[in-house]
């Protein structure tokens, strides 16, 4: 799931609706920072249910389907990110076999 750009839906349409961070977050019974939260992208945890009354409550679905193949720009930077991970992780290896060899 991407939740920037699900964020962003829910923004859009909560703007299109008339209301505030805040309306819609006493609307829901929620706060005002959780619905922040989710249109930036940066929720830890929201929960299906919650999710789903706030895109009741915006005329917006829930869906769930196949995930798409990743594009070529995708597939790099995963590729990138994990190679990077195990870089680090034979550094940090090797470091505590030799303590101050790496220089790192």
């Amino acid at each position: 799931m991407n939740f920037a750009e699900t964020g962003l839906t829910i923004q859009k349409a909560r703007k299109q609706a008339g209301l505030t961070q805040a309306e819609l977050a006493r609307r829901l019974g929620m706060s005002r920072a959780t619905i922040s939260q989710l249109e930036n992208g940066v929720i830890g945890d929201l929960g299906m249910r919650k999710l789903a009354l706030i895109g009741d409550r915006l005329g917006l679905e829930v869906t769930i389907r196949p995930r798409r193949p990743l594009t070529l720009h995708e597939a790099y930077a995963r590729n990138r990110a994990e190679r990077q991970a195990a870089f680090r992780e034979t550094d940090s290896i090797l470091a505590n076999l030799n303590p101050g060899k790496l220089g790192g």
